[in-house]
Parts: C-alpha cells; structure tokens; sequence
C-alpha cells in the first residue's frame, strides 16, 4: 500500500459533461509524479477532510501531471459533491502515490474494454497504453445518452473499433450476453467498469461463457457477508507497533484498530477501494473485500482491514 503523500494543485478544470468535471492536477514543486500503470488510481485529500479514490485516466507515461474524471453522484456523502462544488483551479490538495487494483495485462492477444459512463476513466488509460504498445484491443461504450457520454472524443482518437450504446436511441440498456459473445476469441482479457449491475451481469456472463480473463473495476462496495466460520472473537498482534488487541463481538476488525490508537490509511471504508490493504503475517483472513482476487484470497498474504474479520484464533498483521 502506498503511504507517500504528494502535494498537487489543480491545474485545470473543465466540464466534460452536465454531471462529469475532468481535473488536471501537477505537482507543486513543477517536477514529476511517480510513475503510474494503466488502471490506476490516487486518492485525495480533500477539503472537507474526506479521503476519496479517483481512476487516472491519462496515458501512463505522462508524469507532469494525473488527470481525472469525476461524476457528481446524487448519492455523494459529500466526496464528489465537494469536489465539483469547493475546488477551484490553483486549490493545493494532498493526494496520495497512484494504487492499481486494476491491472491491464499488456500481452493479451486481444483486449475488450467495457466502459459504463463515468467507468470509461481507467479503461480510456487502458486503451492509451495498449495504443502506445500496438496491441489488439475494441472498446464497448455504453451510456444513459449522447449528452450525458463523458471523453467520447478520446475514445474515437483511440483508432480501434467502438460499440457505442445509449440507452435512450436504443430503447433500453445493451444485451451484455449477445456482445460478448460475439468477442469469443482466444487469448482475450475483459475489462470492464461501471455501474454495480452492469458490473454484475458481466461477471455472470463471463462466468457463464467461459471467459477466465474477465477483470473489473467497481466503484462502489459489494456486501460480502460474514463466513459460516468466521469468528466474532479474536486476537489481533500488530507486529510493527507491538500491540496485541482483540476483536469483540459486534465490533469490526478497524473498529479495534481506530480504538488502539493504530493508524490505518482508509478511504472507502466498504472493501472496495484497496486504501487500507495490510500483510497479515499469520493467522486466515475472512475476506469481505470485492478488491483481491480469489487466488490473492486464498494465500491470504494480504487483507482489507477496512470490512474483513479473521477466521482463525489469533490474526498476526504487519502494522
């Protein structure tokens, strides 16, 4: 998990549409961010006081300035609401090295990239880097209409084949199962991001199909609810800090580490934004994140602290 702050300022500003602001941020000392992967995302510490991840969308490689898209949700608890409402251009903000939950896979034969409004953000960074490698790739775009479709000028610039689909020229919302279907070629990795339930179908479809390689990108938590072995009792050693706490029923796992005094980075706090990874050291994990996969699951090397609990007796963390 990365921990290095960096000091940015916003740029630029620009409406790309009604609801969808893209911000340009650089580096206040005028030099260079860290290198980021295509799938990124950064946090940023925002005005009032929240923590918020955001997908960089811009060509990895650029690294005089990260830019970002960000919708205006209507069920903001106040992250996007105050970025479209209280940052200017010249604000400072803290924002946090770039995190990839997301990682493209740069020698698939083919690529297909599923973008869901405002999800089009780390997959246009995708099709930038597969641009800059060559490399076989289609973008499938989907939107509620034309007015509302964010950076579909930059989807164009990509040069490769584009679905377009907008709900209200077609009646409806797209046949996921159809369209990808008719992408059955060997060697392909799925990608998709965007709404929860255009994520869901795409999973079953994929599962469905087949498809190995399908990878997404959710923006908003997954409830995974508790195993049948997990304990509502436990104790917890921090190995760096030399604490031992312990886990009570009724109480979450960051709940005791809030309570101890042990400071946890977070940003989501619903196990899907990857702030909060830690290295368990010992002891099983009951993973609730919607962030590892299910091989990274199993070696139980790593955990969400932020929503999973603990299997076992004892839980050992390097924190």
């Amino acid at each position: 998990m990365p921990d290095v702050t960096l000091n940015a300022f916003v740029h630029t500003l620009a409406f790309e549409t009604e609801d969808i602001t893209r911000i340009e941020l650089r580096p206040q000392d005028g030099g260079e961010f860290p290198a980021f992967e295509a799938g990124a995302h950064i946090d940023l510490q925002l005005p009032n006081g929240m923590v918020r991840s955001y997908s960089l969308l811009n060509a990895p490689g650029e690294r005089h300035r990260y830019v970002l898209g960000v919708l205006k949700d209507r069920a903001s608890r106040g992250g996007s609401r105050c970025v479209h409402e209280q940052l200017r251009i010249g604000t400072k903000l803290a924002i946090s090295a770039p995190r990839n939950n997301f990682k493209l896979h740069e020698d698939a034969a083919h690529s297909v990239l599923v973008a869901g409004g405002i999800g089009v953000t780390p997959l246009l960074s995708m099709g930038r880097r597969l641009q800059q490698l060559g490399r076989s790739f289609e973008v499938l775009f989907f939107a509620r209409s034309r007015r509302s479709a964010a950076f579909a000028t930059e989807i164009q610039a990509l040069g490769v084949p584009v679905h377009w689909h907008f709900d209200d020229e077609a009646g409806g919302p797209p046949d996921l199962a159809v369209l990808l279907a008719a992408r059955a070629k060997p060697g392909t990795h799925y990608y998709a991001c965007g709404p929860a339930v255009m994520l869901d179908s795409f999973e079953t479809h994929c599962a469905a199909l087949g498809y190995a390689d399908a990878h997404v990108e959710r923006f908003a938590a997954v409830e995974v609810a508790a195993a049948s072995d997990a304990r509502t009792t436990y104790i917890v050693e921090l190995r760096r800090s030399g604490k031992t706490i312990q886990v009570s029923p009724g109480q979450t796992l960051l709940d005791a580490l809030t309570a101890a005094k042990v400071n946890v980075a977070t940003s989501c706090e619903e196990g899907y934004c990857g702030t909060c990874e830690t290295a368990v050291i010992d002891g099983v994990p009951d993973h609730r994140d919607a962030v590892l996969s299910a091989s990274e699951k199993a070696a139980n090397k790593v955990m969400m602290v932020c929503v999973s609990g603990c299997k076992s007796e004892r839980l050992v963390l390097d924190l």
